[in-house]
């Protein structure tokens, strides 16, 4: 599909670079100078549709300095998928990882979403709320113009893209002069969604005009996406490795094939699941995005831009989770290991069982104003300058009726036994035996176990200005074609803060308070259905049941029952995350970059090669501030069971840390025309990305329910230098078609200061464990003196016989003679060796003649020597989402009719290292490989209108990750595939 357009004002040929220096807009930018320097009314044929995305990214991609790729709108308010992550996974080396199954953010040649930059326009962004990682699924697609994706290193951009820098181009007026509009409406179904509506409306507006001769602009967006799904999962919170075992169980009752050592001994580690899981989450997602720019040109060589962008995004979620909690020792009563010691069968005494009902409502608001000067003062010199203030806010809070995000946890500990069992299936079972004699909990037996709310709203924010200077070389008879320079100031802050009520209202079952909670208040549901997409899930699964219940009425229930006067203390039952139980924190950190670059451009001949150079360097200077807020921790009291609470004092404590580092970033491109379709490149420079903001933050936070096992804390490290990668790129491409190419180029990138986690063994004066102190280890030694079972329970039930007493909020307290409380502290360093990533990528895209049909395939391999050990348990600093990747697509598109099939594979790769219930090893979490297809069908019924179709997922892809072995199950998530019919009607 072809449309002709009309340029006819000189303003136009300059206004693109108004609010973007960068290639998409240089490149259209100079075809219009070069177009109406020979013709103010020549015809200017535009290539729409799926060829002419694909054509516009191709010639971006051999004109470009260095190593840049590019996903641009097949046409106006229609980009190649409604997800900028899940187009930006098109381009070779990009890989998505996903949040509530759509594309959020991105990893580039191996390195994840910390080490890749996100900017709008040339501007450098916030992190989604507290975090330097941008979400891509708050911002719709439909605004968007082009993706330019930096690979190489290049001095004039911001820095922070160690792995690549993304330049999200929106669209400006002056630099499409006329009136243009698009409309659609979409209906998006979502096969998962149980709930809610099975139908929600995605509505999209977009408006760009040009008046009084083509000299002010203004161009708008506006739209509003809704969706509704429900996610289902099983899930670990960690696994514990090398955990007590029972010193008398018999052998009949073990299965451990690992090998033995000279003395009969079993020889390596071992690892046990902290808990089993389960879960359904109804969630409502509704997300507004509108952007507006203003232009105004007085004169041909003068552009004055205003603009602003707004994002808002709710997520509401309804939840239910049931599951159990284990712990070792004493409470082991048979166990299956595999070859590589984790369990896949334990048998285990204690604890309880659980049915949950979550509730949270998170928002983030994302907001950017900048205003933008550029000037061509004459032929030789070209000034702009740039300012924006920018912020991204995140608030789990905004529930207007719990103000946080609550958790009601009902169940029982009148249990014989738990097992757990991964023998067979893609999910393990967790079946608990009650003292019922079944296996299945009545709704009489269920009792209050605890409820927590947390509030921990963050936000960032990134104030910079910005001045660029271009000098056009004609004095000197020498190939240098410019030199361009600059410097910027930016201001980043990262903050946010941490409420936890604690885990309040009846503790643990004892006393017990059943009859506050009547049978008909819970409704009994098969597993029919629940995670079905997994062999050993749906009516295979056990437990083969589960309970929901109202969450308002267990608020009503506890409110009116569980108060301070029945429970005591500082208990009592409320929806607020600000409880007398609980915990606050607040941190921020604040870096104040000045920032330098000169860089210079090129061209000459070597033998007869047309030769093009870029060679520049960046300086920067950063001053870090933290400032940490939180209470002083003073003892850990034991309220039976697993239940160990972190005591503090009433008043709060605030720590300033400061720190400093300076980088200089040098980088050298080379391009040579080897003929007329044949380009060779060498890219070599540096590229920074800095430390986490948690990892920054300089106080010490102690974890609030400090369990045997998970007594974990963190520090942070103000003086922790950035991430610092030297990079090599090599690249042959053949661009034998108009809209056909083939590529393949290597990369290699050393890195040093990689950031780490140290976990370090740390006790702190005052504070004395009863764990294995002397009235611990008598009570064992009583329980097991009598031939029974020294499980949690029942050694704290030994120690009030023994004489230890209860204090007034039924705890027991350390003892003078305890020993003194081990902490494992985590905190972030920078290793001291350099670390090296190399690869191959390989692309292909070709369009079949006039046919209408074309293919584009690219592949990733990636190899360094950053992977995760998974047989060391010492401490390691590995890379996180190193992995292979593949894309494919296929596509027709002739007489108005166009059909494209997308295919996006990703290997296993390192999500993080450490898991929320993990030992202090400090151990890893892995997804497994992951591929979808997707699939859209778009006809145009006349010049304006179009019909689409939409399928997502159209594979049922599931997710799944584990831990440092596949047996070592993390989490598996089931969403389902989506469908969209829509309609779009357009002018331009």
């Amino acid at each position: 599909m072809k449309q002709v357009q009309f340029v006819s004002s000189r303003v136009a040929l300059c206004v693109s670079l108004a609010l973007s220096g960068q290639v998409f807009a240089e490149e259209q930018s100079t075809v219009n100078l070069t177009t109406d320097a020979q013709n103010p009314e020549i015809e200017v044929i535009e290539i729409r549709g799926i060829k002419g995305s694909l054509t516009r990214a191709m010639n971006l991609k051999r004109s470009a300095s260095g190593v840049v790729d590019a996903i641009s709108a097949e046409e106006m308010g229609k980009f190649p998928d409604t997800n900028l992550a899940e187009s930006l996974q098109r381009i070779t080396g990009v890989a998505v990882s996903r949040s509530n199954g759509e594309g959020s953010q991105i990893t580039v040649r191996g390195f994840g979403p910390d080490f890749n930059l996100i900017t709008l326009n040339g501007r450098q962004m916030p992190g989604t709320g507290n975090s330097r990682s941008y979400s891509l699924e708050n911002l719709s697609a439909d605004g968007v113009m082009a993706l330019e994706v930096f690979k190489t290193a290049r001095a004039e951009n911001p820095s922070g893209g160690l792995g690549a820098t993304v330049n999200i181009v929106t669209r400006k007026p002056l630099a499409s002069p006329g009136e243009r509009y698009t409309f659609s409406a979409k209906a998006i179904h979502d096969s998962s969604n149980v709930e809610n509506d099975d139908v929600t409306p995605e509505l999209s507006a977009l408006y760009s005009n040009t008046f009084i001769d083509d000299t002010l602009g203004v161009s708008f967006s506006l739209t509003h996406h809704e969706r509704d799904f429900q996610k289902q999962q099983a899930h670990i919170q960690g696994w514990q490795a090398n955990v007590d075992l029972p010193g008398n169980i018999n052998d009949s009752k073990v299965v451990d094939p690992r090998p033995l050592d000279n003395e009969g001994n079993r020889v390596g580690d071992y690892f046990f699941p902290r808990d089993m899981n389960y879960g359904i989450e109804d969630l409502e997602r509704d997300r507004t995005n509108g952007h507006i720019v203003f232009q105004y040109a007085p004169t041909d060589d003068l552009v004055l831009s205003v603009d602003y962008t707004h994002t808002k995004a709710v997520t509401g979620k309804n939840g239910i989770g049931w599951g159990m909690w284990n712990e070792y020792g004493g409470n082991i009563n048979a166990y299956e290991l595999d070859e590589n010691g984790t369990a896949v069968f334990a048998d285990i005494s204690g604890n309880d069982g659980s049915f949950t009902a979550s509730r949270s409502t998170t928002e983030v608001i994302e907001k950017s104003a900048g205003i933008n000067i550029d000037w061509q003062i004459n032929d030789v010199w070209h000034v702009a300058v740039d300012y924006h203030d920018s912020s991204s806010e995140t608030d789990n809070g905004i529930d207007k009726g719990i103000g946080s995000e609550g958790s009601l946890v009902l169940g029982s500990d009148q249990l014989r036994t738990k097992n757990y069992d991964y023998r067979t299936g893609d999910v393990p079972h967790a079946q608990i035996h009650w003292l019922n004699g079944s296996t299945t909990l009545l709704e009489s037996e269920i009792d209050s176990h605890f409820s927590q709310f947390v509030h921990s709203p963050g936000k960032a924010e990134v104030q910079q200005l910005q001045i660029d200077a271009t000098w056009e070389n004609d004095s000197f008879d020498i190939p240098l074609i410019d030199v361009k320079f600059g410097a910027a100031m930016t201001d980043q802050t990262m903050g946010g803060s941490n409420a936890w009520s604690g885990l309040i209202g009846g503790f643990l079952f004892n006393p017990a308070w059943p009859q506050i909670f009547p049978d008909s208040m819970f409704i009994r549901n098969d597993t029919n259905g629940f995670l079905d997409a997994f062999s050993s899930g749906g009516a295979n699964l056990s437990p083969n049941y589960y309970y929901t219940f109202d969450f308002d009425e267990v608020v009503a229930r506890s409110e009116a029952f569980l108060t301070n006067d029945v429970l005591g203390g500082d208990d009592y039952f409320a929806t607020t995350a600000y409880h007398d139980l609980g915990t606050f924190s607040r941190s921020s950190v604040q870096e104040e970059t000045m920032s330098f670059y000169v860089q210079s451009a090129w061209e000459f001949e070597v033998a007869s090669f047309p030769v093009a150079l870029n060679i520049g360097v960046r300086y920067e200077e950063t001053d870090v501030t933290s400032v940490d807020e939180q209470q002083i921790p003073i003892s850990v009291w034991w309220l039976g069971g697993s239940e160990w609470h972190t005591q503090y004092l009433p008043e709060d404590n605030t720590y300033t840390s400061e720190g400093q580092h300076d980088v200089l970033l040098p980088m050298l491109d080379v391009k040579v025309d080897i003929t007329d379709e044949l380009v060779g490149r060498v890219s070599w420079g540096k590229t920074i990305t800095r430390a986490p903001l948690g990892d920054l933050a300089g106080g010490r936070v102690l974890s609030g329910s400090p369990k045997i096992g998970s007594r974990n804390g963190n520090e942070g490290n103000t003086n922790l230098e950035p991430f610092e990668s030297t990079n090599l790129d090599l690249s042959l491409e053949y661009y034998y078609d108009e809209s056909s190419y083939a590529a393949i180029g290597y990369f290699k990138k050393s890195v040093k200061n990689f950031i780490g986690s140290q976990v370090n063994e740390t006790t702190i004066d005052g504070f004395k464990d009863i764990y294995q102190g002397p009235r611990w280890n008598q009570a064992v030694a009583d329980i097991e003196a009598r031939g029974e079972q020294a499980t949690s329970d029942a050694i704290f039930l030994q120690m009030q016989a023994n004489g230890a007493t209860l204090n007034s909020q039924g705890y027991i307290e350390p003892a003078d003679d305890d020993p003194s409380l081990v902490w494992q502290i985590t905190q972030p360093f920078n290793a001291t060796d350099t670390k090296k990533v190399d690869g191959f990528e390989v692309a292909f895209q070709h369009v079949f003649g006039e046919s209408g049909f074309g293919i584009g395939l690219n592949a990733t391999f990636v190899d360094g020597d950053v992977e995760f050990d998974v047989n060391s348990l010492d401490q390691q600093t590995p890379l996180t989402g190193l992995s292979d990747s593949a894309n494919a697509q296929v596509f027709y598109e002739k007489d108005g009719l166009s059909i494209k099939l997308t295919y996006a594979w990703r290997d296993e790769y390192l999500i993080g290292v450490g898991q929320d219930q993990g030992s202090a090893d400090n151990p890893p979490q892995f997804a497994k490989a992951y591929a979808q297809l997707d699939a859209s069908v778009n006809y145009d019924i006349d010049e304006r209108w179009t019909v689409f179709f939409e399928g997502i997922n159209l594979n049922d892809e599931t997710e799944q990750g584990f831990g440092r072995y596949e047996r070592q199950f993390l989490f598996a998530r089931q969403y389902g595939p989506r469908y969209t019919l829509g309609v779009r009607y357009s002018f331009q």
